[in-house]
């Protein structure tokens, strides 16, 4: 099999994503990543500095000495162990973090003045569009970015189950999912072994941690997203989607 040597002609035809899918699935995290710093332009990472989001931060420190730059979406509802886990992910590796909030919105008054109070109880889709899709896509505009690094895993299960290493989305963003083949005791001893480091709720019963509405601690032997959405069908926020309808479904609410 012949593998691209060069950067990628963007976009790339559902052959040639087969084809390297293909070269990707028979690789370490560590060679994907490092494939993809060799052969993917306008490379980033976007993170909520979960687990997995974390061991790739860490493995790219390893690889090279100029990190793809990361993306945060700050939803403005993170817990307060999450925006100090951001300060120490800063001073540990030194990448750059490119912050991202929803727009016209620098903090809880501000969004909830715009858009009411919990605004996920009564649109929880458009609620996923405001504060995650729309300054995703204003940071992808904004930065030029063309492809960028996720902590999706196909142990995580739901939509994830049949995870590729790497994805095109209906927009044209490539999607590198470097760590899809790893379970979550791989992610922690990971973790662990290389003293990353790691959200402080993670030794309080929580095993995915994200906005502090919709997220609780996770019983013995339960998924480790499980406290994620709890008691609801959901298991995306809206970044991994139908942009389109993400879009249109926003649109719709606020009848523009």
């Amino acid at each position: 099999m012949t593998v691209a040597t060069a950067p990628l002609d963007l976009p790339i035809s559902k052959e040639k994503l087969d084809e390297i899918n293909a070269h990707l699935t028979t690789l370490t995290p560590e060679e994907i990543l490092k494939w993809a710093i060799d052969h993917i332009p306008g490379l980033y990472q976007t993170t909520a500095f979960g687990l997995t989001g974390l061991v790739a931060i860490d493995m790219l420190s390893k690889i090279t000495s100029s990190s793809p730059p990361l993306i945060f979406l700050d939803t403005l509802y993170h817990f307060a162990e999450t925006y100090e886990l951001v300060e120490d992910v800063k001073l540990k590796y030194n990448v750059p973090i490119h912050i991202y909030k929803p727009e016209g919105c620098n903090n809880v008054k501000e969004f909830e003045a715009k858009y009411g109070e919990k605004l996920w109880e009564t649109d929880e889709d458009n609620y996923d569009y405001i504060v995650k899709v729309e300054p995703a896509r204003r940071a992808y505009a904004d930065l030029g970015v063309k492809a960028v690094i996720t902590g999706r895993r196909a142990s995580q299960g739901a939509d994830r189950a049949s995870l590729q290493p790497l994805e095109v989305d209906s927009t044209g963003l490539l999607k590198l999912n470097p760590l899809f083949q790893w379970n979550f005791h791989l992610v922690e001893w990971y973790i662990n072994e290389n003293k990353v480091p790691r959200n402080k709720l993670l030794d309080q019963g929580y095993r995915s941690v994200g906005d502090w509405h919709s997220t609780e601690k996770v019983a013995e032997g339960q998924d480790e997203r499980a406290g994620r959405w709890a008691g609801r069908e959901k298991t995306e926020c809206g970044l991994h989607k139908d942009y389109f309808a993400m879009k249109a479904q926003a649109k719709a609410a606020a009848g523009t």
